[in-house]
């Protein structure tokens, strides 16, 4: 099973600003923003913090990932991980329900990818607060954060599920969620066309109406 070696930071919205300067100054180019919905499991032998099974949904894709926890003490984190691409992930759900597995929680990301040499930087937008991983050999991820100049920030050793379960909501099916708010202007977009889609529906019921009047 591969091992993810990766390093997690918390940072500010300063940070980023700073972080995203430097690293286009040294030539690099983020990729487009993802936006994730993360399904993360239990039942079996799943332990949030050790254990974790995802169904991850992304720009229209999703992925499947189990990953393992190998205990450290160090700010970087070493994992067993395993992932594949489904195709259907309603269907893969359905699988997961019948074999034991249940949601437990559900939390929203925005993900910007840059690529550093061999390292993968991705900046990580959640409900609950912004955040930086470094993936990479460990000799990388320093190397990085000198180019950084990433030495001072504060580096978090707890999962995005772990801190799902202690800083997200309760719905009513019991699954804890971190969601971000819906803005209000979409949401007022939204109502706004389905109202004129319907107001132009009605118009031409009418007019088919009418015409089949006149025609009798």
């Amino acid at each position: 099973m591969p091992i993810e070696i990766e390093k997690k930071y918390h940072l500010t919205s300063r940070d980023r600003r700073a972080i995203e300067k430097r690293l286009r100054e040294l030539g690099y180019q983020p990729k487009p923003v993802e936006f994730e919905e993360n399904t993360i499991y239990r039942g079996g032998n799943l332990t949030f913090g050790s254990r974790a099974m995802r169904i991850r949904r992304v720009n229209g894709e999703a992925i499947l990932t189990f990953k393992e926890r190998i205990p450290s003490n160090s700010a970087i984190k070493h994992q067993k991980e395993n992932e594949t691409h489904i195709s259907d992930p309603d269907a893969t759900h359905e699988i997961l329900m019948a074999l034991g597995f249940a949601p437990g929680l559900i939390y929203e990301k925005r993900r910007t990818r840059w690529q550093v040499g061999k390292a993968k930087l991705v900046i990580d937008e959640l409900p609950f607060g912004l955040f930086m991983e470094i993936e990479a050999s460990e000799r990388d991820i320093k190397r990085v954060e000198k180019l950084i100049d990433g030495g001072k920030l504060t580096a978090v050793e707890e999962t995005y599920p772990f801190l799902t379960a202690h800083l997200g909501k309760k719905n009513r099916k019991g699954i804890i969620e971190a969601r971000f708010a819906k803005d209000r202007r979409q949401t007022s977009d939204v109502r706004r066309q389905t109202s004129e889609v319907r107001s132009q529906k009605s118009e031409v019921r009418s007019q088919k109406s009418v015409k089949k009047n006149a025609d009798t």
